[in-house]
This record gives structure tokens, C-alpha cells and sequence, in this order.
């Protein structure tokens, strides 16, 4: 059985992101198998965590270097690299102790996430790489890093963590979460989205529910398809309107589309629930994004 831990928190168990030791030397294949699959999640876990933090604190760092005066010093390579890596290591931080990593393992892989940028500045400061290539190799020479660090830690028990009944309801809504942070530069510059992106809300139900063969049942297909229908109706009317009546159509065709949304998160049909709390929130995000972008903008 998979080995779980129990939250002072909470009355239920979560799978621990590393496998416990156990007295037999010699793991069967399904137990090794679970080990793999638990390292890939954990470390699927962490990236996500690292874009968290980037999608959040970038545009914090933009404000905070225009309002100081100090937006060029941090706009250079080597400063914009080092609060990249910043950024990435308090999402990854508060992501591996919300799943109660002991602070050694979180001490590395912080450790991992600056090394290959400071690495890479003494060939960058030389003269031999350019920004571009201090940046890409910084993130590739950091997965390797990271896979050493996990695979190191991977047999460590748990530490017991106590979490506030709010910090737990929220991680709940993760969704959610990723919707938001998602819009955070949106925010910083309101604009609008081109009239074709509407085209992605109709086709996304349609990929999914084909990769989950979930369009099978009675009238899904011909909702999925006259939704599908209506939205390319709204383009293609958008497009040929064009300026600020288009601007309106695909706020509003972003907005509608969280009513669809909201209905088949209380169907639980075609989509996961997950996916529709998330295009829910990112719709509507988007379109009072675009709503403000429309108010502020003469016409």
C-alpha cells in the first residue's frame, strides 16, 4: 500500500512526495514503479511551483524597479538572471514545504536553482556567451540539478506540518490559483486579445473530451459542436468589425464562455472539474482585464 501522512490540519491523508524506507532491500517492481512515479510528480510538482513564483514576483520586480529608479540596473542579463532565479526559489520553497520537505532538501534545491547562473556568469562576464545563452543554459544546466537533489532526497520520511484550515483551502483551489497568476501581467498592462483567441475556448472542450473519449454520450458532441459554432460565429463577426466594437465582442465572447464553464463544472462532464475552475477563472480574469483595457483606452 502506498504510504500516506496524516495533516494535524486535516481528517485526510495525502500521498507523501517521498517513499518511505522500508525493511525489504529488495522492492518489487510495482513498489519501484510507485517510487518513480512519485519522484516525476514531485518534480513536475516543483516546476510548476517555479512558474508560480516568476508568473507572481516578475511584475512585482517591474514595479518595485520603476518605483526605486533601479529598473535598468535589474533589467541587465546578470540581474535579471539572478532574480529569476530568486523568483523560482521561493515558488519552489513554499511549494516543497506546503508538502512537508524537511528544510536540508529545500536548502539544496534552492542551492540548485542559483548555481547554474552564478556558473555561467564567469564565461558571460568574459565575453564568451551572450545574455540569451546565460538564461537558456542556466535552465538547462538547473533540470539536472533539481533530478539530483530529488533522487537524493527521495527517501526521506516527512516532517509534520500543522497548516492554517485558509492556506489548505486554498491549495484546494490550485486551479484557480494558476488562473490568476496567469492574468498578473495582464493586470500591469490591460489589453485586448486578438479576435481569434476566442477560437481556443470552444476547441480546448473539444481536444479533451476526445483525449477522454468523453463525447459519447447522448447530445455531448452536438452541445460541444454548436458551442464550437457559435464562438467562430463571434470571430469571425469581431474580425470583420474590427476597433473597439471588436474589442467588445471578444471581451464579451471571453466572459460568456465562463457561463459554459461553470455549467460543465456542475455536470462534471467532457472536462475535469480542475480544468473547468480554471478556464472559468481565467475567463472571467481576462475579460475584465479587457474590460479595463477598453475603459482606458480613447477611442
Amino acid at each position: 500500500m502506498e504510504n500516506t501522512r496524516m495533516y494535524a490540519d486535516s481528517v485526510s491523508a495525502v500521498p507523501s512526495p517521498a517513499s518511505l524506507p522500508t525493511d525489504d532491500p529488495t522492492p518489487t517492481s510495482a513498489a519501484a514503479a510507485r517510487s518513480r512515479r512519485r519522484l516525476l510528480w514531485h518534480l513536475g510538482e516543483m516546476a510548476l511551483a517555479m512558474v508560480a513564483g516568476m508568473l507572481l514576483l516578475g511584475p512585482l520586480w517591474e514595479l518595485a524597479g520603476t518605483a526605486l529608479g533601479v529598473g535598468d540596473a535589474l533589467a541587465r542579463p546578470e540581474v535579471a538572471a539572478l532574480v529569476m532565479a530568486t523568483n523560482m526559489t521561493v515558488g519552489m520553497t513554499v511549494g516543497m514545504r506546503y508538502r512537508a520537505h524537511r528544510w536540508p532538501a529545500v536548502g539544496e534545491m534552492a542551492v540548485a536553482m542559483y548555481v547554474p547562473f552564478l556558473l555561467l556568469l564567469v564565461p558571460f562576464r568574459a565575453g564568451l556567451i551572450d545574455a540569451d545563452a546565460l538564461l537558456l543554459g542556466g535552465h538547462l544546466l538547473m533540470i539536472p540539478a533539481m533530478v539530483l537533489v530529488a533522487v537524493r532526497h527521495r527517501h526521506e520520511a516527512s516532517v509534520p506540518v500543522r497548516r492554517n484550515r485558509v492556506v489548505v483551502a486554498l491549495a484546494h483551489r490550485w486551479p484557480a490559483a494558476v488562473a490568476l497568476l496567469l492574468t498578473v501581467d495582464m493586470w500591469v498592462e490591460p489589453g485586448v486579445l486578438s479576435p481569434w483567441t476566442m477560437l481556443v475556448l470552444p476547441g480546448g472542450y473539444l481536444l479533451i473530451g476526445m483525449a477522454r473519449r468523453t463525447l459519447g454520450g447522448r447530445g455531448v458532441l452536438a452541445t460541444q459542436l454548436a458551442g464550437l459554432a457559435i464562438w467562430v460565429a463571434l470571430t469571425l463577426v469581431a474580425v470583420l468589425a474590427g476597433g473597439r466594437t471588436a474589442a467588445w465582442l471578444v471581451a464579451f465572447g471571453w466572459l460568456a464562455h465562463a457561463g459554459w464553464d461553470l455549467a460543465h463544472h456542475r455536470g462534471g462532464r467532457v472536462v475535469p472539474r480542475g480544468y473547468t475552475e480554471f478556464c472559468m477563472v481565467l475567463d472571467v480574469a481576462l475579460a475584465a482585464v479587457m474590460v479595463l483595457a477598453i475603459l482606458t483606452t480613447d477611442g
